[in-house]
């Protein structure tokens, strides 16, 4: 009896590993999930990268040793909230083409 005891011991050990390796948090099992959220966030990142693109476009017309007037016009209406009596606002979506 005391001779089996160093193997079943060490069968348990091996056993425990080997569920560990497939049913972890980093197992075989979690790839499946790994890649879902890869795709997630490569959709994510992309959305990311082309507001930043839009961002920094803003921001290159808005340099103080070249600003766009259209664009520091608009800027400055828009924070002060100043319009001329005859003018009339419309509000056009970002993505809008006139």
């Amino acid at each position: 009896m005391n001779r089996a005891i160093g193997p079943a011991v060490a069968l348990i050990a091996v056993l425990a590993m080997i569920g560990y390796i497939i049913f972890g948090p980093t197992g075989l099992y979690a790839w499946g999930d790994y890649s879902q959220s890869v795709e997630k966030k490569r959709v994510i990142l992309t959305e990311l990268a082309k507001k930043q693109g839009e961002l920094q476009n803003r921001v290159n017309l808005l340099d103080r040793r070249r600003v766009d007037p259209d664009l520091a016009d608009e800027y400055v209406r828009e924070k002060l909230g100043v319009m001329h009596p005859d003018e009339i606002a419309i509000p056009v979506e970002p993505g809008a083409k006139p």
